[in-house]
């Protein structure tokens, strides 16, 4: 029996609906078989379909995150792919690219198979997988890059670290390059960030902590784009944090260069002013929280496509871990159950961003990135959907997430909007807000 989805408020740009559509969705066999706007004959007919009614909720191409920590293999006990899988279901999404600093590292062909397989068996949302770009993400020698093509990889990082050397990032772009996959870049100087905690200036002097300068992120910003520029491959920035960094990727664009980047809900929404006395650790991130200036630079970056995508960086940790001093507690926030009410939030409901772009940053740029298959509202796409309420008003709270980890630096902040249906290939991973 084909499912039928009524009267969802339908916007993707790429399938010409740049506004919302009030419309029927028919999915069998896990296609989109037939889109009729509801105006034309009182939409799609449901004698013998299963039927949902939307209600006119808001019906998007399914939304991918491209940068998620699910810390499995090893570090289950924070987050594995189960549980990280429900909390991308929550999220609204669809997709996930799984970063590689698990234990052990992904830098070979099995431990991309483990992933894979563990996936195929306890996951309800799509687990992608990036392999190491260097052997044990220790910056000193290329992991074995075709071994994780053939096992599934689709992308290279050292997320967690910046590649310190020039030389080997230079060879880790042509390498992968002459396999047309993307390299990811953690751009973090070693030498200049050393020990910092937060932000250096305001933050770090009226806390009394170790600063970390933005010319810590910059300066590898700028060597990795020119390296990009010299070899012709195609990088991506991670988790951009300054103005300046913004600066640097509008110009490299701008020249023709192969670069792309992404921000996080955290370092769009939040800045350095939220660290206080309390010394909330939830608010330790790397890179740390900039300058309400900064953030005010990146959501403009991200309206304008500057910044291609929304990547929650989702690093969970335990209670016990977060706990700790400010200086011992490891960095990091989840991410994938507060991205999408964080940006509908900030910016769709005040108006800077049309629907249609929200759709373009978090479920088109990730795919073209990647170089995976586009989806769309159109009849012949699988139906990968995320189904969304934009006037749900809910609070953020430790109780309320799917994920292991309830280290958010949103907790206790109120949203607005939130997934209440996702789809893969047809199949549903959540129903009424419920992960299955």
């Amino acid at each position: 029996m084909a499912l039928l989805l009524k009267n969802a408020n339908c916007v993707d740009p790429r399938a010409g609906l740049e506004a919302p559509q009030l419309s029927d969705v028919l999915i069998r066999y896990g296609l989109i078989a037939e889109i009729k706007p509801v105006d034309k004959s009182g939409g799609i007919d449901p004698a013998g379909h299963d039927v949902r009614d939307l209600g006119g909720k808001y019906l998007l191409p399914g939304l991918f995150d491209m940068h998620v920590h699910l810390r499995d293999p090893g570090q289950e006990y924070k987050e594995d792919i189960a549980s990280g899988s429900q909390a991308a279901a929550k999220g609204g999404f669809t997709d996930v690219l799984a970063m590689p600093n698990t234990d052990p590292v992904v830098d070979r062909g099995s431990v991309v198979a483990y992933i894979k397989d563990k996936a195929a068996q306890s996951a309800k949302t799509r687990i992608h997988v990036a392999g190491a770009l260097t052997t044990g993400l220790k910056g000193e020698a290329l992991s074995e890059m075709s071994d994780m093509i053939n096992a599934g990889a689709i992308a290279f990082t050292d997320d967690g670290k910046g590649v310190q050397d020039g030389g080997m990032m230079r060879m880790a772009l042509e390498y992968a390059a002459t396999f047309g996959r993307p390299v990811l870049s953690h751009c973090q100087v070693e030498s200049l960030v050393g020990s910092g905690q937060v932000n250096e200036g305001v933050a770090s002097t009226r806390l009394g902590l170790a600063g970390w300068p933005a010319a810590g992120e910059e300066i590898q910003i700028a060597r990795d784009i020119a390296l990009s520029e010299l070899t012709g491959a195609a990088l991506h920035i991670q988790h951009v944090s300054t103005a300046a960094g913004v600066d640097l990727i509008r110009n490299a664009k701008a020249r023709g260069v192969k670069v792309t980047a992404e921000a996080t809900p955290h370092h769009l929404f939040l800045d350095e002013t939220a660290l206080d006395e309390s010394y909330d650790s939830n608010l330790k991130m790397n890179p740390p929280l900039r300058t309400a200036r900064d953030a005010a630079a990146l959501q403009a970056a991200l309206i304008e496509g500057v910044l291609d995508c929304v990547a929650s960086d989702h690093a969970p940790h335990a209670a016990h871990e977060k706990s700790m001093e400010f200086e011992l507690a490891p960095f990091g926030c989840t991410g994938l159950e507060t991205a999408l009410a964080a940006v509908i939030t900030w910016l769709v409901s005040t108006g800077r961003m049309p629907w249609a772009i929200l759709v373009e940053r978090m479920a088109h740029a990730p795919r073209r990135i990647l170089g995976l298959p586009a989806v769309a509202l159109a009849a012949g796409s699988p139906a990968d959907l995320t189904v969304i309420d934009p006037d749900l008003e809910w609070q953020v709270t430790e109780t309320g997430f799917a994920s292991r980890s309830k280290n958010s630096a949103f907790i206790g902040k109120q949203l607005l909007g939130r997934a209440t249906d996702v789809y893969v290939r047809g199949m549903a991973s959540l129903v009424n807000g419920e992960p299955l």
